[in-house]
């Protein structure tokens, strides 16, 4: 194992009962793979990998199919980087838009949008029509919003920053929500060793309590026969399973199966004594050594018509 882990006992006690393998260790210490996204507002998929395929190595992401894998240093100094024809987002986290199933003309509310990756990712989906109301209740981080928001393209996009709770008052008014939800971030220790030092249970245990709220609001306005998808990027239960148990619990939601080619690790639908809806198992539970990729974890989840 590497020494960097030895920094905080706390996480390595916790994680020896979620995914304690060496396996798991090894990933954890490797850079993340870069990976970039078409910007289908401005260019072709096929355009832009013949372009770059000349100066570097790219595979495609199996389950985007305009996400690819880049091997190379300089892809940022590229014209297609600075004239927004692709972004740069890392390959795990494509997958909530991918699965929102987004239409044009559509309603839709990113209840924790910045820096925009997923908000542009649905804008191109959406071939800029309808509205996303890209939600961040932090000002700090609405000016990188703004600014991917811009650089991409998309003029469907009202930028609004609110605690996202506030977004329940709204019942059913929107036809898709995605909760990219604040957590501890444990699958990007990846790219910051940062993220290893500042977890604690204690903030876990915090985070699960906000998410929690952040759910129901984000039910609450969601349209009957809607879609929510609920996204961390980490791999603790109580802000994963437990939370979309305790929406299962207080609603009537359901969970929908997400088949994608990829791998993934079992859903935890019990942890530290505490058990779970047997529906958290239809979640996405990604685990960086299934794909060699960030850890994540994605629900999709639907309201009754």
């Amino acid at each position: 194992m590497n020494e960097i882990f030895q920094s905080n006992m706390e996480f390595l006690r916790k994680y020896s009962e979620i995914d304690g393998t060496s396996e798991f260790y090894n990933y954890m210490s490797q850079p993340l793979r870069q990976s970039f996204r078409v910007n289908l507002l401005k260019s072709k998929t096929d355009v832009v990998v013949e372009r770059l395929s000349d100066e570097f190595q790219l595979e495609k992401i199996p389950w985007t199919e305009e996400g690819f894998f880049v091997e190379g240093d300089g892809i940022t100094n590229t014209p297609e980087f600075v004239l927004g024809l692709i972004f740069m987002q890392e390959a795990s986290s494509m997958i909530p838009a991918r699965i929102l199933d987004v239409k044009p003309d559509m309603h839709i509310l990113d209840m924790a949008a910045s820096p925009g990756a997923k908000t542009t990712q649905i804008s191109a989906y959406m071939m800029n029509r309808g509205c996303i109301v890209a939600n961040d209740v932090k000002y700090s981080r609405l000016n990188i919003l703004a600014s991917n928001v811009q650089k991409m393209g998309c003029v469907n996009v009202r930028i609004t920053m609110k605690d996202g709770r506030y977004f329940g008052k709204f019942r059913d008014k929107f036809d898709r929500i995605l909760l990219d939800a604040p957590c501890s971030n444990v699958g990007m220790i990846r790219k910051n060793y940062r993220y290893l030092k500042l977890w604690r249970q204690r903030d876990v245990e915090a985070l699960s309590r906000l998410q929690k709220e952040l759910i129901m609001a984000a039910y609450k306005a969601l349209k009957p026969g809607g879609i929510l998808v609920y996204s961390t990027c980490t791999l603790d239960p109580e802000e994963n399973e437990e939370v979309v148990d305790h929406l299962l619990s207080n609603t009537d939601a359901d969970v929908e199966r997400i088949k994608l080619p990829l791998k993934s690790h079992k859903p935890f639908t019990e942890f530290r004594g505490k058990c779970y809806d047997k529906r958290v198992k239809r979640c996405l539970r990604i685990h960086p050594q299934d794909n060699n990729t960030e850890g994540f974890f994605i629900a999709k989840i639907l309201k009754s018509p």
